[in-house]
């Protein structure tokens, strides 16, 4: 980053903190210019540009959250860095919510200050053209294959969203490609070159996950025979995909908590203090607002997570994407498999087209190499399809008459009400058996049409 390039705005009633800011981020090579409260604050931003926002939250005239508003709609663009006493911390996450970058207490830590100030204006630095990420379901350019209007959409946001420090929640079904998503936003941002790490926080029990993100000491525990340094520290300077992270505990969530505030971590069975430098990416198949509102899922961890959310579409709202993406498997799964394969026939790719896919693009991929390995001829055939789609085709496809337009959206709809109807109308319990997420749920009511009271 050019520092020169900076400027800053330093907003405080405080005279002697805000010369002792303005002081330090000159000797660092920024520009700086002060108010003495928020209401001048808004005036400057409305006046001319700035690369970052130094706010106090407890001022006399116009506080921190007032101004803050005030600027995000002047300018959503310029990151603010809230400053705070201990005690109006609960005040500082009303202002993550409020889209504040981040927050620091008094007495300013000047170290964490810096690193704060170059992660919010770390937009500034121009990016070298990434190197597209291999493998998986990217193309040729390293985009994620999909040409429908929802994944164009989708795709926009990563490449607005990745190259910035933001923690970003990828919500979406199981199977939609979540860890694919995460996977664009660290080749295309800033930490590219560092490493790339993924955990799965349901497969762990949590004191096994505690001890994969934060490591351990030998000694910690029966069977712990030698250090380990956790997935943390091993993403130093890179990014850390959690998923399913709506499967944490309450007590794992407060230790993440501290992490994402603190940039530090401590072993376990440790006293040693390691600072760590590291991206955040969640992803969930659950409705974690409903999770917060439940008590399930902590309010303040969420809104540090929850920065920006990028929702993965299901394969039935992207269905003219079906196609593509079987054409993309069939030449995958025919050379892993040394098959030779010339094509797929009209009629198994009328019923690729109008299968409901619960379980997304990863049964999709599994349907079409269970074909490709199964098929008789050149052409991939209904005939190897799975059980579950065979069984699709016998109730809706009877008769050998070609199913009717909008046949799939029928059955969905027809779907979501019979299950409503089971669950008394209970919209939690009737996302769980559609194995969908409640968000997804309610965004499917509302396509169309459907109106259920809760139970």
């Amino acid at each position: 980053m050019k520092k020169t390039t900076a400027k800053v705005l330093i907003v405080d009633d405080e005279p002697a903190h805000r010369f002792m800011l303005c002081a330090v981020l000159t000797r660092w090579g920024w520009l700086c210019v002060e108010a003495d409260d928020g209401a001048t604050a808004v005036d400057e931003v409305r006046g001319g540009p700035f690369d970052l926002v130094l706010m106090d939250l407890s001022m006399s005239r116009m506080n921190g959250l007032e101004a803050l508003r005030k600027i995000r709609a002047i300018n959503p663009a310029i990151p603010v860095v809230m400053l705070t006493a201990n005690s109006y911390v609960e005040t500082a996450v009303e202002a993550i919510k409020l889209g504040a970058h981040d927050y620091l207490t008094k007495p300013v830590d000047l170290e964490r200050l810096r690193k704060t100030a170059e992660i919010a204006m770390s937009h500034l630095q121009p990016a070298d053209e990434p190197e597209p990420p291999r493998g998986g379901l990217f193309d040729e350019d390293g985009r994620i294959i999909g040409s429908s209007t929802t994944m164009k959409a989708l795709w926009d946001m990563i490449i607005q969203v990745a190259p910035t420090e933001a923690t970003v929640l990828i919500s979406g079904d199981s199977g939609t490609g979540k860890e694919l998503v995460a996977s664009a936003l660290h080749y295309r941002s800033l930490r590219k070159d560092g490493p790339f790490i993924k955990v799965n926080c349901a497969a762990l029990a949590e004191n096994l996950l505690e001890s994969e993100l934060f490591g351990h000491e030998k000694g910690a525990f029966t069977g712990a025979d030698r250090r380990r340094e956790g997935c943390f520290v091993q993403a130093q300077h890179g990014t850390l995909f959690l998923d399913e992270i709506g499967e944490t505990t309450p007590a794992m969530q407060a230790k993440l908590l501290r992490v994402l505030q603190e940039h530090e971590v401590q072993r376990v069975g440790g006293q040693e203090v390691l600072k760590v430098d590291v991206r955040i990416v969640t992803a969930t198949n659950r409705d974690l607002e409903a999770e917060v509102h439940e008590g399930r899922f902590r309010e303040d961890l969420y809104y540090r997570l929850n920065v920006v959310t990028l929702d993965v579409p299901s394969l039935q709202e992207r269905t003219g994407d079906i196609p593509l993406l079987t054409d993309y498997f069939i030449r995958r799964c025919a050379k892993r498999n040394k098959r030779k394969v010339k094509g797929i026939t009209p009629e198994c790719m009328d019923v690729l087209s109008r299968y409901p896919w619960p379980g997304n693009v990863r049964e999709l991929e599994n349907a079409v190499e269970r074909g490709v390995i199964l098929m008789k001829g050149e052409y991939l055939d209904v005939d190897g399809l799975p059980l579950a789609v065979q069984r699709w085709m016998s109730l809706n496809l009877k008769d050998d008459a070609p199913p009717p337009q909008g046949s799939l959206k029928e059955t969905e709809r027809q779907a979501i009400v019979r299950t409503l109807e089971e669950t008394g109308g209970n919209r939690s319990e009737a996302a769980r058996r559609l194995a969908i997420s409640r968000k997804t749920l309610l965004n499917k009511m509302k396509k169309y049409g459907i109106e259920h009271p809760l139970s």
